[in-house]
């Protein structure tokens, strides 16, 4: 399914180059307030100020502070379900295990998640009374879900998992577990974890629960082939001696 966004309807002040890039400072500068005052306290004022602009101006490209918010929220739900192209591993991309890749979508999700805490918290906390925010999130959850579900299905097909488990149960639940432990790590301060340990250990977790284990690797080299050792000459004893000295003519 397509990534989350929520549509916003684009005024036409930020159609030219320059509109566009008020409106982009105007975002920047709504992320900034929000972070700092949360949603209901934070004010228009604010946001107009720091993108320096007037108060006016500022209704020429957003209708209110939720519209602007909903931006900024679909805006975060998109990053973090962002695919990355990038390759750390450079040309051992191949060698990677499945767990490997496991975890560095965790990685990769909870590295998004805890740069972007405090906006996040925002948004957690709207999308409980804010039906469009509430979507966003959810799109973002579904978009998870459907993802691991396809690797679960790929994983079994390929007997590294769990033909026992249920691919769509599984996906949803795991991908539960992690979005309700960043949120409750990063934003909610649950614990001052190592960020490398907790992603090892949900990423054990998440394995654990799929049963996953890899395929033997095949060795492309042939089998080592033994060499004979050559038969050390037999020691000339006194009886091999007269042996030798009967059969000479």
């Amino acid at each position: 399914m397509p990534r989350p966004v929520l549509a916003t309807k684009p005024a036409p002040a930020a159609r030219s180059r320059k509109g566009a890039a008020t409106r982009a400072r105007l975002l920047e500068s709504a992320k900034a307030v929000f972070e700092k005052t949360g949603f209901l306290e934070a004010r228009i004022t604010d946001i107009a100020d720091g993108a320096g602009i007037s108060h006016g101006t500022f209704y020429h490209y957003f209708d209110g502070k939720e519209e602007i918010f909903r931006e900024v929220a679909a805006t975060q739900e998109a990053l973090l379900t962002a695919h990355d192209d990038s390759d750390p591993d450079g040309d051992h991309h191949a060698q990677r295990t499945e767990y490997d890749r496991i975890l560095q979508a965790n990685r990769r999700y909870l590295a998004r998640y805890r740069d972007n805490g405090r906006i996040m918290g925002v948004i957690e906390e709207v999308s409980r009374y804010d039906p469009p925010v509430n979507e966003a999130r959810i799109g973002r959850q579904k978009h998870f879900a459907e993802q691991a579900e396809e690797s679960i299905r790929r994983l079994q097909a390929a007997g590294c998992a769990a033909t026992d488990i249920d691919p769509a149960i599984a996906a949803l639940a795991l991908g539960s577990m992690i979005g309700r432990f960043a949120e409750l790590w990063l934003i909610e301060e649950w614990d001052d974890y190592d960020f490398d340990h907790a992603a090892e250990q949900v990423t054990k977790l998440w394995a654990n629960a799929i049963g996953l284990h890899e395929p033997p690797k095949r060795s492309k080299k042939p089998a080592p082939t033994l060499a004979r050792k050559a038969s050390a000459p037999r020691k000339a004893t006194p009886a091999r001696k007269a042996a030798v000295a009967k059969r000479k003519p």
